[in-house]
């Protein structure tokens, strides 16, 4: 049976904000901050395995400086640093609408603005958002 996989189809948002204009090649990136399970070996051979609970992620969203969503970020990122009480934390929902992969984040923030330069044509703006606990939906097309 044919798959398809389409990148037009992978949709996001953060804080109720659609986002648009992601750059070429890798656009969205999902990683974790620990693993899942840890594990020891005692001087018998016996295994332990300890469930960590950490479900922290870190999420890099690559858009094109000509982006509008960097404006919409931007200002979120501001209103976040200049406002007491976590006035920037919001959802994160990332979806591959031709399949079904699901990534939520009901807890994040923006972590950290893009890196900036200026070339000759237009580059890419790497915004980074962290979430307290990623929920997810590692489904295939």
């Amino acid at each position: 049976m044919l798959k398809i996989y389409d990148p037009q189809e992978v949709s996001a948002s953060f804080a109720g904000i659609p986002l648009s204009g992601f750059g070429e090649d890798t656009f969205i990136e999902i990683t974790n901050e620990a693993e899942s399970f840890m594990d020891v070996v005692g001087v018998d051979g016996d295994v332990s395995r300890s469930k960590t609970g950490d479900r922290r992620a870190t999420i890099k969203l690559t858009l094109m400086q000509t982006s509008e969503s960097n404006d919409l970020l931007s200002a979120l990122a501001e209103v976040d640093d200049n406002t007491p009480g976590g006035a920037g934390v919001g959802a994160l929902l990332i979806r591959d609408n031709s399949g079904r992969a699901v990534y939520e984040g009901p807890q994040s923030w923006i972590q950290k603005p893009p890196d900036v330069a200026f070339g000759k044509q237009a580059g890419p703006r790497v915004w980074t958002i962290r979430t307290a606990r990623i929920l997810r939906q590692d489904n295939g097309n």
